[in-house]
């Protein structure tokens, strides 16, 4: 029992449990969290899958597979069960379906990593290529696409090559995503694979569609000749299709409608220049835009197809597929046409935060080039108190681009809750928005240049600072009649400690000293006193004003900025003394002075343009919408631009298919018709014609069976009136009702035949 004890003392070492043996003969060891934990996290243990290797050369199929599942459990847990690669592929060719599927799973995540023990087993995936399992086909090729080594790529050709014929579109689907694989291990077999995705395209399973477009976005993206025969059926799929198809499918469209259709907002913009056309104007202009106006826009018949089978999907819980479908509409439909994705994108907006995001972003891009789009969904874009702050400045982005004439008194309410916000960030992006509804409405610039100067006197100094910021930039625009807004901020100078609010004080001050020629040399002269102690910033900005009054009222301001650039001189920041030098040889003349000391005013007090507050989203419509390089601002690799609408129509020709009709009535139901007609003149003489006649076309097959029905009366009557005069007449009574009874019989034996007959017809001719 001591030795026992010990041994399972030793194990839970090995497994980074307790350092401690037992102590008693017989108790249990439990694994404690001491010095030997925190070795055993480094340590490696060789014996702790022992278990499941013995489990998995079992001759028991039931602990072969309860080992698979376990480890296959191990690896979604993100655990490494990599050291069990060969007693798993010794298992490769169980004929327990379970198993051999677990297997494979197994296989799909570390035959990349355990490449010479997988390349042992490839004749065992080549058999499994042949079996009749669709999963166990599917699987193997997964494998055999995994396994990275250059030696394989004509193995994995020729199975890719087979799969792609293959009866299950499961594995045709395997054989797609095995394309980009290929490709990327061996781009050289790019003609090949080609070859193969041109087969597949043609695919009309639902099921391999998205798989074959993502495999053709990958090797061949610029190959738009293979989607011109496919395009109407891939449009007429998408609905039925998979969603991450459906996402992909929709992106490679977007970039083919670019290229062949002409550009439905041309129209539009032919509209907006005559009812701009100014009075006078040449004949020969007149004649150009009226032959361009006698020709109104015809929207080509696939691209209303496209916009037609795409609608639907804006109904879809997937939220990646609507914002597929709204770029696709953003980017292809008329004008009047874009405004149907607005619900579904403002439907959006109580997703997740991620999705919020991302959807935000796009209706920043589209809310400045078209703000009639949102505007009556407004409050959809309030904010909320539990919104996280980047979601937050995004919904205040396109409230600024909403805001207009009619709303903008609505908006401003907003925005003056907004400012209360604890939070520092939202609150300085409010006092942002709220300069440039100022700028971008001139009916409220005063209202709004008011209230930021009252949140001058707020407590908080990120408001102030902002205010401050901002008010510069809206005092540029009109400086002449805000001089005592000037005066104001420089009396905050002593309470504002943020460095970008003093410097751009120091700049207001400096830029329309001649409006405050009694305050400007007061401040120059307390930041002399505090030189020192300021920000790089606000040390530039000091330069800078001292050299303005030096220029414009030499006789105050003479000796603080000859002191203030001693200050400079020795400043550590070489930008300070590097400015400073220049400075001095530019306003204080000597002997080494240059021919620029006489433009020293010009160069100092050139009038400025007053800044332009935009959107940081303006230019972001460069890229297509919904994309990572939209979101990013830049170009990510990969990245495929959409090219501009071609001035002519291309042949729409192209897109035309062939259809080859399989005529099938000319063998054996056209012999098996003939034998009929051989029954029926072997049962009447006179109805031959009519019968025949009947027989001719299989769309008149009703009325077919009663024309026979009344031909077989006919020939009743008939027989019956030939033996009547045959016969005497004390017989004809009884002889002409058996003749009636035997031919009613034979005409009912003859229509069940010829219906028979005519099933049988149908059937063959339908195979």
């Amino acid at each position: 029992m001591l030795s026992m004890s010990n041994n399972n003392s030793m194990s839970y070492n090995d497994q980074g449990g307790a350092a401690e043996p037992a102590t008693e003969a017989g108790l249990e060891t439990t694994p404690t969290t001491s010095a030997g934990a925190g070795f055993g996290l480094f340590s490696t243990d060789y014996k702790k899958n022992d278990d499941l290797k013995a489990m998995l050369e079992s001759s028991k199929d039931s602990s072969k597979l309860e080992a698979m599942k376990r480890i296959v459990g191990l690896i979604a847990k993100g655990k490494n069960a990599s050291e069990l690669f060969p007693a798993v592929v010794k298992n490769v060719a169980s004929k327990n379906i379970e198993l051999k599927k677990l297997v494979y799973v197994y296989l799909v995540r570390y035959a990349e990593e355990q490449q010479d023990v997988a390349l042992l087993s490839i004749s065992t995936f080549q058999r499994a290529l042949k079996d009749p399992n669709q999963l166990i086909r599917a699987s193997a090729l997964r494998v055999l696409s995994s396994i990275r080594v250059p030696i394989i790529v004509p193995i994995m050709m020729l199975a890719i090559k087979e799969a792609a014929t293959d009866l299950s579109p499961y594995v045709r689907k395997t054989a797609a995503h095995a394309i980009q694989k290929l490709y990327s291990l061996d781009p050289d077999q790019k003609e090949h694979l080609i070859e193969v995705i041109e087969k597949l395209l043609k695919d009309k399973s639902t099921l391999v569609a998205g798989s074959v477009v993502m495999a053709f976005e990958e090797v061949c993206p610029d190959r738009i000749d293979l989607i011109h025969k496919n395009y109407r059926k891939l449009c007429n799929l998408l609905v039925d299709v998979e969603e991450w198809g459906q996402v992909l499918i929709i992106n490679m469209l977007t970039r083919y409608a670019r290229t062949q259709f002409l550009n439905p907002w041309k129209q539009d913009e032919i509209l907006e220049e005559n009812s701009e056309q100014a009075f006078y104007g040449s004949d020969d202009e007149r004649k150009n835009k009226s032959v361009a106006a006698s020709q109104p826009y015809v929207m080509d018949p696939d691209h209303r197809l496209l916009l037609r089978n795409t609608k639907p999907l804006l109904q879809s819980r997937n939220t990646a597929v609507v914002m597929a479908v709204a770029q696709l509409y953003w980017h292809l439909a008329p004008k009047s046409e874009v405004s149907l994705v607005t619900k579904s994108l403002v439907r959006l907006l109580r997703s997740h935060r991620e999705v919020q995001f991302i959807v935000l972003q796009n209706i920043a891009t589209m809310s400045i080039q078209r703000k009639g789009m949102f505007e009556p969904y407004l409050k959809s874009f309030y904010v909320r108190s539990t919104d996280p702050t980047h979601i937050k400045t995004l919904k205040l982005e396109i409230l600024t681009n909403l805001a207009n004439g009619a709303n903008i008194s609505t908006v401003l309410r907003e925005f003056q809750t907004y400012v209360k916000s604890q939070d520092k960030q939202f609150a300085a992006a409010t006092i942002q928005a709220i300069g440039r509804c100022a700028t971008n409405i001139s009916e409220v610039t005063d209202t709004c240049l008011n209230g930021l100067v009252l949140l001058l006197s707020n407590r908080d100094e990120t408001v102030v600072a902002e205010s401050v910021v901002v008010i510069k930039k809206l005092l540029q625009t009109q400086p002449t009649q805000h001089s005592d807004i000037i005066k104001h901020m420089a009396k905050l100078l002593d309470n504002i400690a943020v460095p970008m609010a003093r410097a751009s004080i120091l700049w207001l001050i400096g830029e329309y000293c001649e409006r405050v020629p009694k305050i400007a040399p007061d401040v120059l002269r307390k930041m002399a006193k505090a030189f020192t102690c300021e920000e790089e910033i606000v040390k530039l900005q000091t330069l800078n004003l001292a050299a303005k009054l030096y220029l414009t009222n030499a006789k105050q301001t003479k000796l603080l900025t000859q002191y203030i650039l001693n200050l400079g001189k020795y400043d550590p920041n070489y930008d300070i003394r590097d400015r400073t030098r220049f400075i001095r040889q530019l306003i204080v003349p000597n002997e080494k002075s240059g021919a620029l000391s006489k433009y020293a005013k010009k160069i100092f007090l050139a009038p400025k343009p007053a800044p332009v507050l935009e959107s940081p989203f303006k230019d972001r419509d460069r890229f297509q919408l919904g994309t990572l390089s939209h979101t990013l601002n830049t170009k990510a690799s990969g990245y495929l631009e959409l090219s501009d609408w071609p001035a002519m129509a291309p042949d729409q020709s192209v897109r035309n298919v062939e259809v080859v009709e399989l005529f099938t009535e000319s063998t054996t139901p056209a012999g098996k018709v003939k034998a009929a007609k051989r029954g029926d003149a072997f049962y009447s003489g006179s109805g031959e014609e009519e019968a025949s006649g009947s027989d001719s076309s299989s769309s008149e097959e009703s009325g077919s069976d009663s024309e026979s029905s009344s031909d077989d009366e006919e020939n009743g009557r008939k027989k019956s009136s030939s033996g009547s005069s045959s016969s005497s007449s004390s017989n004809s009574s009884s002889s002409s009702g058996n003749e009636s009874r035997s031919s009613q019989s034979e005409s009912g034996s003859k229509k069940k035949n010829l219906k028979k007959k005519k099933s049988q017809e149908r059937k063959q001719e339908k195979l």
